[in-house]
């Protein structure tokens, strides 16, 4: 009985911690859309929510980091969007999310690398599908300046990941 007490409180506690990663990863994204970053190329953002991502990944693991990703994606798209920015954020959080994935499974950079090649791989994945939806490949002539940038953040969201995650790390019991 008292394994059974035990197995449902650790499962309250996570539904409860995916509720707060889901809503602090949904409020970044709100805040990041009042402060439009748009001076070389349309939409561009900082990628504030991804920070909850590369924390989740690390610290939960990939499928929990993908379930924050996903959710707060449908929750922000609904919410801010419509249906046509949904899918360019799915299609960008979902292939950075297995590139992430991926680079931490195999252990190919530390955290800072692999929240760069997210940022990076984000914007390749909008921009396939930008292309895509206005059959133009001339879009692909963003690409360098969505490489540097994709760097350039993913390196911030990346450090910041590190120094958040040794903050929660001296609060954790054991």
């Amino acid at each position: 009985m008292t394994e059974l007490r035990n197995r449902k409180k650790d499962i309250a506690r996570k539904v409860a911690l995916f509720g707060v990663l889901i809503a602090l990863a949904f409020v970044f994204s709100y805040v990041e859309a009042l402060f439009p970053f748009t001076f070389l190329v349309p939409g561009m953002k900082i990628g504030l929510a991804n920070l909850v991502v590369v924390i989740t990944l690390y610290m939960m693991g990939a499928g929990a980091a993908f379930c924050v990703s996903a959710v707060r994606i449908v929750l922000v798209g609904f919410t801010f969007g419509n249906l046509s920015t949904m899918m360019y954020s799915m299609a960008g959080g979902l292939l950075s999310f297995a590139v992430m994935a991926l680079c931490r499974r195999l252990n190919l950079f530390r955290t800072e690398g692999v929240s760069m090649i997210g940022g990076v791989f984000h914007n390749i994945g909008q921009l396939m599908v930008a292309a895509a939806v206005v059959e133009n490949t001339a879009l692909f002539y963003y690409v360098p300046v969505l490489l540097v940038f994709g760097l350039m953040t993913g390196g911030v969201i990346g450090l910041l990941a590190v120094q958040i995650m040794k903050r929660i790390r001296a609060y954790l019991p054991g």
